[in-house]
């Protein structure tokens, strides 16, 4: 297994490396994706592909009264992600459970808002994903997908090349599968290769 399979889903040492550099790496593009993101100071927010928790930690900072919960299938992550937000989970204001996007563990309707940083690149039946994500959001509710790479230039080809299971969507086909699973006011925000996609419950 490469190095770099472990953006897919870290494992071992290798993975505690790259959920580290995740950390680190993305900040920028989520610092700049969680602009485009309205909370209130109570909201309840889920972090899909929740990584090295440190988005946990951004929105539980955006939310100081609210409850921030994330899922990532890799142990390792999910590992990282408590020891990050430490403080909160025993404040009861985080959880952090392994499990998948395609088949969330959460009721119906409960999140304000639900954050993909980094993650739809590699969810399986991306359809079902995001049907899964409409279910638990509350009416009214945003999903946030931030992205690295919007599929524009053909340096993404290479990402998809090294990493198995990846896939780079362009923002139009992102909305054509949202739009599909029900969301609408789908906007959508780019900064150099960036992408920031909005959509509503």
């Amino acid at each position: 297994m490469s190095f770099f399979e472990n953006t897919r889903k870290p494992v071992g040492l290798g993975g505690k490396i790259m959920v580290a550099m995740m950390n680190l790496g993305h900040s920028p593009v989520a610092r700049w994706g969680l602009r485009f993101l309205e909370l209130t100071p109570d909201a309840k927010v889920l972090d899909c592909g929740c990584g090295g928790g440190a988005n946990i930690k951004r929105l539980l900072k955006k939310c100081p009264e609210g409850i921030v919960k994330g899922i990532d299938y890799s142990p390792v992550s999910v590992e990282k992600s408590k020891k990050v937000n430490e403080a909160a989970i025993a404040e009861g204001r985080c959880t952090v459970l392994q499990g998948s996007v395609a088949d969330i563990i959460f009721a119906d309707d409960w999140f304000d808002a639900v954050t993909a940083f980094e993650t739809v690149y590699f969810w399986p039946d991306l359809p079902q994903c995001f049907r899964e994500v409409y279910r638990v959001l509350k009416p009214g509710g945003t999903l946030l997908i931030c992205n690295e790479s919007n599929g524009d230039t053909d340096k993404d080809k290479k990402w998809t090349e090294i990493i198995g299971g990846m896939t780079i969507y362009k923002d139009a086909e992102l909305k054509t599968y949202l739009e599909q699973a029900g969301f609408h006011n789908v906007q959508i925000h780019k900064k150099k290769s960036w992408l920031c996609i909005t959509a509503w419950k």
